[in-house]
C-alpha cells in the first residue's frame, strides 16, 4: 500500500470520475446540455433519508415509526415491528427521536428492510441514546462499538439480492440499541467494493466517537488520514478488550471474510489482552489462533499483514524506550516469517519514535493517567508509522 494511488487499483471511484468527465465532454462537443429525465412514477428509489421514531419528521426525510411493517408496496419497513419500540433521543432534528431494537444479534431477523436495486451503497447511520452499539447488515457486523448518544458512522456495502437488511445490536450488553436516522446513497450500479484495508485489533487500534473529535484514538481510526482514498477504503473492525480468539469466533473475522478479496489488505494486531490472565490464552494458543486467521484471509487472495502492538508510555530505561518482550510480540514476529506474510513491527517502530521524542513528550501522546491507550495525537502518530512501513514494503 502506498500513500499515492496504487497502480493495481481499478476502483469504481476512478471509473465514476471518468464517466462524469466523458458525459460532460460529450455535451460540450454536441453543444447540448445534459438533461436528466424524471424517474417513472413507481421507480424504485436508489437514495433514501429515514427519520425514525414517533416525533415530527425532519424536512426531506421519510418518517418511520416502530410500528411500520415492511411491505412490497412501501419498499421499506421493519421485518418484525412487534420487536421494535419508539423512544425519545437527546439529539436535534432527525436525532430527537429514535426506535429501539428489542431483539438483536447479527443473525436476528428483527431488521429494518429496504428494497434496493443491485449495486454498491453508502450507508450512514446516526444512533439514538445509547452507551455502546454496533451496526449489522446482511447478517454480519458493519461498524463496531459506536459509543455515546447520537454516534455517527458510515460504510459501503454491496447489495446483490434486492434488499438491505440492517439492525443495531451489541455493543454493550444490557444497554439500549437505538437508531435515529439512516441515509442510503447509491454509489455504483456494480455491487463491488473498492480495494479495502481491513483492520483488526484491540483498544489501541479501535475507533472512538465522535470520529472527528474524540479525545481517545486508535491507530485504525486515524489510518484514513494517511491513505489515498482513490486507492483504498479503510474498514476498522477493531474493538476494545478484544483477544485473538474473540476476534476470530465472535463475528468480526466473519464480516471481513464475507467481503475481503484479492487486492485487499488485512492488518491484524493482537496480543495485549491475550496476555492477561483472565483471558487464559497461552502464547502457543495465541500463535495458532493468529495463524488460523492469517491462513483464512490468505485463502481469499487478500494479503494479511501482522502488526505488533506498541508498548507502554513508561517503557523507558536510561532514556531508551523498549518493549520487545511485551504482548506476545516474539510469537507474532515468528509467525510472520513462518507464514511468509508481511510484518509491521509497530512495537519497535513506536519505541524508536518514543526514544527520539523522549519520555515527557511520549507521555503526552497517551490518555491522562493511562500509559497504554493513546490519545488522538498519539494514535495519529502510530497510524503514520504503520502506513510508512507499509509503503516501505511496497504494499
Amino acid at each position: 500500500m502506498t500513500v499515492t494511488p496504487s497502480q493495481r487499483s481499478t476502483s469504481r471511484k476512478a471509473s465514476r470520475k471518468s464517466l462524469a468527465y466523458c458525459l460532460a465532454a460529450a455535451a460540450l462537443v454536441s453543444g447540448a446540455g445534459i438533461s436528466l429525465s424524471a424517474p417513472a412514477a413507481h421507480a424504485e428509489p436508489s437514495n433514501y433519508l429515514f427519520d425514525f421514531g414517533s416525533g415530527p419528521n425532519e424536512e426531506g426525510y421519510v418518517g418511520v415509526s416502530a410500528t411500520d411493517a415492511y411491505s412490497p408496496e412501501m419498499r421499506y419497513g421493519f421485518n418484525t415491528p412487534e420487536h421494535m419500540v419508539n423512544v425519545s433521543a437527546k439529539g436535534t432534528g432527525a436525532g430527537s427521536d429514535a426506535v429501539r431494537f428489542l431483539q438483536f444479534g447479527t443473525k436476528s431477523t428483527n431488521t429494518f428492510n429496504v428494497d434496493l436495486k443491485e449495486g454498491l451503497y453508502k450507508v450512514s447511520v446516526t444512533l439514538g441514546d445509547t452507551s455502546r452499539a454496533s451496526i449489522a447488515a446482511e447478517g454480519v457486523f458493519q461498524a463496531m462499538n459506536l459509543t455515546g448518544n447520537g454516534a455517527k458512522d458510515s460504510f459501503e456495502i454491496p447489495v446483490t439480492d434486492g434488499q438491505l437488511n440492517l439492525l443495531v445490536t451489541e455493543g454493550k450488553v444490557g444497554t439500549a440499541f437505538t437508531l435515529s436516522s439512516l441515509e442510503i446513497e447509491k454509489v455504483s450500479r456494480h455491487p463491488e467494493m473498492d480495494p479495502t484495508i481491513w483492520v483488526g485489533g484491540d483498544s489501541t487500534v479501535a475507533s472512538y466517537y465522535p470520529l472527528e473529535t474524540s479525545m481517545q484514538g486508535g491507530w485504525g481510526q486515524m489510518l484514513p488520514q494517511f491513505v489515498d482514498p482513490e486507492a483504498f477504503d479503510v474498514r476498522n473492525m477493531a474493538t476494545g478488550g478484544q483477544i485473538a480468539r474473540g476476534f476470530r469466533n465472535d463475528g468480526q473475522l466473519e464480516a471481513i471474510l464475507q467481503y475481503i478479496k484479492p487486492g485487499d489488505l488485512f492488518l491484524l494486531e493482537m496480543g495485549i489482552n491475550d496476555t492477561a490472565a483472565k483471558n487464559a490464552t497461552t502464547e502457543e494458543e495465541f500463535k495458532e489462533l493468529m495463524r488460523d486467521m492469517v491462513r483464512q484471509v490468505a485463502a481469499t487472495g487478500a494479503t494479511p499483514v501482522l502488526v505488533t502492538p506498541q508498548g507502554r508510555a513508561t517503557d523507558f530505561v536510561d532514556g531508551v524506550h523498549t518493549s520487545v518482550n511485551r504482548w506476545y510480540r516474539n510469537s507474532i514476529v515468528a509467525l510472520a516469517k513462518e507464514e511468509g506474510v508481511p510484518l509491521v513491527d509497530l512495537n519497535v517502530l513506536a519505541s524508536a519514535y518514543f526514544t527520539g521524542i523522549g519520555p515527557e513528550a511520549t507521555l503526552a501522546l497517551f490518555m491522562t493517567g493511562d500509559t497504554l491507550h493513546p490519545n488522538r495525537a498519539g494514535a495519529t502518530e502510530l497510524a503514520r508509522l504503520v502506513v510508512e512501513d507499509l509503503a516501505r514494503q511496497g504494499l
